[in-house]
């Protein structure tokens, strides 16, 4: 069972959720608590990150020190909006580059 010292409220519904770091470096919100429906394995590294992975069908069982969790976007009660897409996709930003004159 984890501890509750990272675990922090969402601004949307406030339950309890934690923030850990996907096998691709991203940040997830999980819930706080453990969830034997979830589908995912959590577990604290020896930095005291929370990592977790998803169960598939080649790794379907936790390991080690792993624990369930679901993910808070599945349960969230209120949810951020997502961003709405552009109206000219493909068009970003960008910075326009002069012509550099060195100093004699």
């Amino acid at each position: 069972m984890p501890s509750d010292h990272n675990v922090v409220l969402c601004d949307g519904c406030d339950e309890r959720i934690r923030w850990a770091i996907t096998a691709r470096g991203r940040r997830q919100a999980v819930n706080a608590d453990p969830d034997p429906k979830g589908n995912l394995a959590a577990h604290t590294d020896h930095t005291g990150t929370l990592k977790v992975r998803v169960l598939t069908a080649e790794r379907p069982t936790l390991e080690h020190a792993e624990w369930q969790a679901m993910p808070h976007v599945a349960t969230c009660a209120s949810p951020r909006p997502r961003p709405r897409p552009s109206s000219r996709p493909g068009r970003r930003a960008t910075a326009r580059y002069g012509t550099w004159r060195w100093a004699r």
